[in-house]
């Protein structure tokens, strides 16, 4: 362990951790999310405009109507206030559809992550702005023969908040349920989400699947890994947030 993998200038709060909040989204789950809203553009936009890396700039993480209407702007649509609720319908649908045709899996590490937090007894609550977060992590079943959702002692996703992220008021109120956020962590996939755990005082790690990790570094993510298995768990043992030692 290297004082960079611990970053000395906040080495307080980050070895001093009790609790986890997690994103769904990107962070658990490979969910359709981004498929669905590329599809459902319908012609609006040119379609291969929304690429993943749009989608993580401009979208995820925020609540429906403001993630379409974010990710119009971003494709430069005329008019995209006006068009933005009947693009969020056709997102929901088509990832309806997706879910149940079984276009949804967990990742093996965030599976792996989880149970290892509980086996720590570590709470641990689940933070997403999607209100289809829940249904489908009851989808993703574990070695234990729970679902995903009923590992997590406090499920705040899909609640109804004035603001998205990067505003830090669902990664709060998810903590409220545990301890004072600076004993939180947050897993995110997403700058905004980076953006949202830093602004509510946690400590943030950053998810990086889609070779972005100089963007997480950049929204401010204390320790930043390319799979959940590089954090070192003797390491969250001891309530400290770390990679790994190579």
């Amino acid at each position: 362990m290297t004082v960079h993998d611990l970053l000395a200038p906040r080495y307080n709060q980050l070895g001093a951790l009790k609790a986890a909040i997690l994103d769904v989204d990107g962070v658990l789950l490979a969910s359709p999310h981004e498929r669905a809203w590329r599809e459902a553009l319908n012609g609006l936009a040119d379609a291969e405009r929304f690429t993943t890396a749009m989608y993580q700039r401009a979208v995820a993480g925020k609540p429906r109507l403001m993630g379409a209407r974010a990710a119009l702007e971003a494709l430069g649509v005329p008019d995209a206030g006006r068009q933005a609720a009947p693009y969020a319908e056709r997102k929901q649908k088509r990832l309806e559809a997706l879910i149940e045709a079984g276009s949804i899996a967990g990742f093996p590490d965030a599976l792996r992550f989880v149970q290892a937090l509980a086996a720590l007894g570590w709470p641990m609550a689940v933070a997403s702005s999607s209100r289809n977060a829940n249904g489908m992590m009851q989808l993703i079943h574990l070695d234990s023969g729970q679902n995903l959702l009923d590992v997590f002692s406090a499920n705040v996703c899909g609640r109804d908040l004035p603001r998205g992220k990067p505003d830090p008021a669902i990664f709060l109120l998810a903590a409220e349920l545990h301890v004072e956020p600076t004993f939180c962590f947050v897993a995110e996939d997403a700058p905004a989400g980076i953006a949202a755990a830093r602004a509510g005082k946690m400590a943030a790690l950053g998810v990086a699947r889609h070779s972005d990790a100089a963007s997480l570094h950049m929204a401010g993510a204390d320790v930043v890994v390319n799979s959940l298995d590089g954090i070192a768990l003797d390491e969250l043992a001891h309530h400290r947030l770390c990679r790994v030692a190579a």
